[in-house]
């Protein structure tokens, strides 16, 4: 399961969760995704939130890719070969975002493009008391921002539903043998039409949370909602919050809910994300409905214990940490080491950092980090 691509200083020895199902004949990459990268400027250490007419000093702060790029980083960080499409300003801010995912995570930027004279969008954020406040800016994305008209061959592609459009590329890659996993954002239309979701009826999964899924099928409970949502999609997986997620595979009948893991939650911001890029690897890897849950749940879980979206998603050095963690702690209940037990033969032996060069907090300090 471990495997080392050779390829810079940075990109060391990692898991392959994929490594038994690779083969000669295989997609050029795992994943592919598209979206809009923001750079992230995220505050930690405050007290409370900012005052109207005050100021406030955060006792830290953290710079990274966000938007689009939190889900490709989480993606890139669990071992899967990702490629993203997306555009990039020709800025400082731009360029810095296309270093920290290309060469500080290995993600295939093939796909994307630099934009000459656009500015790349901002998200500032803002957290505290476990909660986070953001503010974005961003100029008019340019024409065909950012999907290009053909997607690259791969295992899967992560796609988010906009009520009311099609991307042509996902049907296209549905056809070419891609399996598609959706998540899609509030309807502001306030219509909550699954007719709506066009390109539903091309997807392996669509993972929604517990109110979209309710307000799309007018069940009364998750559950419900993901049962009726797998008469329009194979496998419907509903995140419950601080109760786990529930999932079901229309094609077999099979369920699975796995509950959540008690942790201090610092920073929500690309949890969601976090937990898609779990579900999608163990889905690719083969495992277990209620194995590829619990494996979404824990990525999850580590990634709101840091601050930030892309730069708090865990990789196998920091969840074969918790695993050790867990079986050193004599008062761990024992259901915990049983539902997490195939983690076993995954992670390293050893653990270490993380080998991936992570964001800095200054954008432009170079050769230190």
């Amino acid at each position: 399961m471990i495997a080392s691509d050779g390829e810079g200083p940075h990109r060391q020895t990692q898991v392959d969760p994929l490594a038994g199902r690779r083969t000669p004949h295989d997609p050029p990459c795992d994943v592919y995704l598209t979206g809009t990268v923001f750079l992230d400027i995220v505050f930690t250490g405050l007290d409370s939130a900012p005052v109207r007419g005050t100021e406030s000093w955060a006792r830290g702060m953290g710079s990274s890719p966000g938007g689009v790029a939190n889900m490709a980083t989480a993606l890139a960080r669990l071992g899967l070969r990702t490629s993203l499409a997306a555009a990039f300003g020709d800025d400082h801010y731009g360029e810095y975002c296309w270093d920290a995912l290309e060469q500080g995570e290995g993600i295939d930027l093939g796909p994307s493009r630099t934009v000459p004279g656009w500015h790349s969008p901002v998200t500032v954020s803002m957290a505290y008391e476990g909660e986070r406040t953001m503010v974005s800016h961003g100029h008019e994305p340019p024409p065909e921002e950012p999907a290009p008209d053909h997607a690259p061959r791969a295992r899967a592609a992560v796609a988010s539903l906009v009520p009311g459009t099609g991307a042509p590329w996902i049907a296209e890659a549905a056809r070419a043998g891609t399996h598609i996993f959706a998540d899609v954002g509030w309807d502001d239309t306030g219509r909550w039409d699954l007719a709506g979701l066009a390109d539903l009826r091309h997807c392996e999964a669509f993972l929604p949370n517990a109110e979209e899924a309710m307000r799309y099928t007018g069940a009364d409970c998750p559950r419900a909602a993901a049962h009726a949502l797998t008469e329009h999609v194979p496998l419907a997986v509903v995140t419950l919050g601080a109760e786990g997620a529930y999932a079901v595979d229309g094609r077999t009948g099979e369920s699975a809910v796995v509950p959540a893991i008690a942790v201090e939650a610092l920073d929500p911001t690309g949890a969601g994300d976090v937990f898609v890029a779990g579900f999608v690897t163990g889905t690719l890897a083969g495992w277990p409905l209620a194995d590829r849950l619990a494996f979404a749940g824990l990525t999850a879980a580590l990634s709101v214990q840091e601050f930030g979206g892309s730069l708090s998603a865990p990789g196998w050095s920091e969840i074969a940490a918790w695993w050790r963690r867990v079986q050193s702690v004599d008062d761990q209940a024992p259901a915990a080491l049983t539902r997490y037990a195939f983690l076993e033969d995954l992670i390293p032996e050893v653990s270490r950092p993380w080998p991936l060069r992570r964001a800095v907090p200054t954008i432009g300090f170079r050769g230190s980090a």
